[in-house]
């Protein structure tokens, strides 16, 4: 893979991110919950979740559906409302 093509996809790595992030935020924030609250509720460590809100990190599946759920969205709706974050037609490799 050339150079070129890694950082295109860090770059594309880091909406998906950010679009994850600020999806969570506005939703915790929608909740009226505390960073602390909502973590201790729904099971998710508070640095993960303050990282997570961040940007700073990615998460594993199990994570982002318990996020969808203590939203109140199956885990697929979850996802779509990620992809609305994102550019038009946002593609990995392009």
């Amino acid at each position: 893979m050339q150079e070129d093509d890694i950082s295109i996809q860090k770059r594309k790595k880091q909406e998906i991110l950010n679009a994850l992030g600020g999806l969570v935020y506005q939703e915790r924030a929608r909740l009226s919950k505390g960073i602390n609250t909502f973590s201790y509720e729904y099971d998710i460590g508070n640095g993960l979740l303050s990282r997570l809100e961040k940007g700073n990190i990615d998460t594993k599946i199990t994570t982002l559906w318990k996020l969808a759920n203590a939203f109140g969205y199956k885990c697929s709706d979850f996802v779509k409302l990620i992809e609305e974050n994102l550019p038009n037609e946002f593609n990995f490799y392009n």
